[in-house]
């Protein structure tokens, strides 16, 4: 499933490709993909020009100038393209919006599990309420340690299932929750309210820079993941645990060693990442 880096490596794409343009069509190959009235957000997003794309945790928010905003998630295996218009819809092209500039962007999926819905732009989260709940972004204004102190003390989910609550922190997914508790050599059944405010404080720094490279580096591809351009992620070549069990430790040479933890496949080092109970 595309994180948070990936989603804002194809929120950027978007920002240079589609901004300025207007919709002058809108077909539907796959109408479940669209949340609610699918005439109803076709009708809405007519002759309407892309002025802005934001983005909340891993959803996209596709600003247009009649004070509407399409509300993206990618989920599994979501992906945009930019193509000539006239283009053959590729095998799962789901909703297709041709615009004025005689080109057409598509969203693809081949596991047919994204969605779209139509908002009033600033009241997003009437038809999305999980927007509504999301916890902080990973930044450094946003993920203060305070806030983590106050919100960690509250659980006593091993630390890699609270990581992955979007609530808590919004964005972080498996891969990144791998990584960071590695950086910060905290295990991940580590129960949350257990770790101490050094323990916060490293993992919070850990983190904020993770993301931030991951950002930098345009993504991981593990699977299927490409941004608006049709190019793979590059942070796959800098991952130091997800995905390397059986592998050396790059801090201390012990094989990684993979678990289940909230039925998510964890790997993590067993020497550095030590459990106190």
């Amino acid at each position: 499933m595309p994180e948070l880096p990936e989603v804002e490596t194809v929120r950027r794409g978007l920002e240079k490709l589609i901004i300025g343009t207007t919709v002058t069509a809108v077909n539907v190959p796959y109408p479940k993909v669209i949340t609610g009235d699918s005439q109803a957000f076709v009708t809405g997003v007519m002759q309407a020009t892309f002025t802005k794309i934001d983005r909340r945790g891993k959803y996209l928010l596709l600003r247009l100038s009649n004070q509407h905003t399409i509300v993206s998630h990618l989920r599994m295996e979501g992906q945009y393209s930019v193509e000539p218009i006239g283009t053959t819809p590729y095998k799962h092209t789901e909703i297709i919006f041709e615009l004025a500039d005689d080109r057409a962007l598509f969203y693809n999926d081949t596991r047919r599990f994204g969605r779209m819905v139509l908002a009033t732009t600033g009241h997003e989260s009437l038809v999305s309420p999980s927007l509504a709940k999301l916890g902080p972004e990973p930044t450094e204004a946003d993920l203060t340690l305070p806030y983590m102190i106050n919100a960690f003390s509250k659980s006593k989910k091993p630390i890699k299932t609270f990581l992955l609550d979007q609530n808590q922190i919004a964005g972080i997914g498996n891969i990144y929750a791998d990584e960071v508790l590695w950086q910060s050599k905290i295990h991940p059944e580590t129960p949350t309210n257990q770790l101490s405010k050094l323990q916060l404080s490293i993992l919070r720094t850990n983190i904020i820079a993770e993301i931030a490279r991951a950002i930098k580096h345009h993504g991981t591809t593990v699977h299927s993941f490409s941004n608006v351009f049709g190019e793979v992620g590059k942070f796959q070549n800098e991952l130091e645990a997800y995905g390397r069990v059986g592998e050396p430790c790059l801090r201390c040479g012990t094989p990684m060693v993979k678990i289940k933890v909230g039925q998510r496949g964890t790997t993590f080092c067993p020497f550095c990442q030590v459990k106190f109970d």
